[in-house]
């Protein structure tokens, strides 16, 4: 009699030793397969692993997922992804040269995280924001689940999209090849564009980056 075939067993983890070209190299799993609490999560970066470039891809939700619960999710992972156009913004947006938060001569940003709203440097307002925007979006009093969120809560996503969003822009306009080299490789300013646009969180008249839809305008 042939023995039963069984189907190998894959772990979904990078082991100690793991090459650079092996990282991350396992199997897609299909939503409904996903136990995991932070399923939402684990779905959207898989879909962003798979190809960053298929920016429709990513944004739509599986079926029956809750609205608010995915675009919470989304707006956390793009809070994660800027940390790393923080990092890179370190080198170059220093004080001496970025006294204020602004993007074109027309926008100059006043920092919330005081007590009172002031001017700040663009490199301290960005890790303000990022920090604000973890803070909020890990709060327990605004967002005790990821399974389940508030409808009042959900408001709150458009005032971190708008702050964030300016992190954007003042790369954009002021540290523009490495903006570009970060875009290249992440398409995260066109695909924040077109979440933010989807789901109406930010104003048409302030995307002030010409990219992804609103160079279709």
């Amino acid at each position: 009699m042939a023995a039963a075939y069984i189907e190998p067993r894959v772990f979904r983890r990078n082991d100690p030793g793991t090459r650079r070209e092996d990282w991350d190299k396992w199997p897609s799993m299909a939503f409904d397969e996903m136990e995991s609490s932070l399923n939402v999560q684990q779905y959207i970066q898989q879909k962003i692993k798979e190809d960053p470039v298929n920016i429709d891809g990513i944004l739509t939700s599986p079926s029956d997922q809750d609205e608010g619960v995915w675009k919470y999710e989304h707006l956390r992972q793009f809070c994660i992804e800027l940390n790393g156009l923080a990092l890179l913004l370190q080198e170059e947006c220093v004080p001496e040269t970025c006294a204020q938060m602004t993007a074109t001569e027309q926008w100059i940003f006043l920092c919330a995280a005081h007590k009172n709203p002031k001017e700040c440097p663009a490199i301290d307002y960005t890790r303000h924001t990022l920090d604000g925007a973890a803070t909020l979006l890990n709060s327990n009093k605004y967002f005790p689940s990821r399974i389940n969120i508030k409808e009042s809560s959900i408001s709150k996503l458009g005032s971190v999209a708008r702050r964030v969003y300016r992190i954007f822009s003042h790369a954009y306009y002021h540290h523009k090849k490495l903006f570009d080299d970060f875009e290249a490789q992440t398409h995260l300013c066109k695909r924040f564009t077109a979440y933010v646009s989807k789901y109406n969180l930010m104003a048409p008249e302030h995307l002030i980056v010409p990219i992804g839809q609103q160079q279709q305008a």
